[in-house]
């Protein structure tokens, strides 16, 4: 498994933004991953996502490796931000994209 945990952690540290979903960007397979995908885009955030339906190992793996029980789920320069209802309301609050730009990661109409 380590193989596994050793992609994950490249991942989450070599890109700014990333989404581990369920299907990709273009082609959610979930609801859920749809959203999140949503408010990225609408955000206007650069992000890579992963499908873990891809890889039964790679499913497994990212849940191991945050401790959380499910997809999807966004990190933001290496830190875990959470999944689809935390995401949402991270939004919703402004959170989310007052965390991007602490970050110094670009968002659409953001300076």
């Amino acid at each position: 498994m380590s193989g596994i945990h050793d992609f994950i952690d490249n991942e989450v540290k070599t890109n700014d933004v990333v989404l581990f979903m369920k299907g990709t960007p273009q082609f959610p397979q979930c609801g859920f991953s749809g959203q999140v995908v949503q408010i990225l885009d609408y955000v206007g955030v650069d992000y890579k996502g992963i499908n873990v339906l891809a890889d039964a190992d790679l499913r497994q793996g990212i849940k191991d490796y945050s401790n959380w029980p499910t997809i999807p789920q966004l990190y933001v320069k290496g830190e875990f931000v959470g999944g689809c209802d935390i995401v949402r309301e991270m939004f919703q609050a402004g959170e989310l994209q007052s965390l991007l730009q602490d970050q110094g990661i670009s968002i659409k109409g953001a300076a």
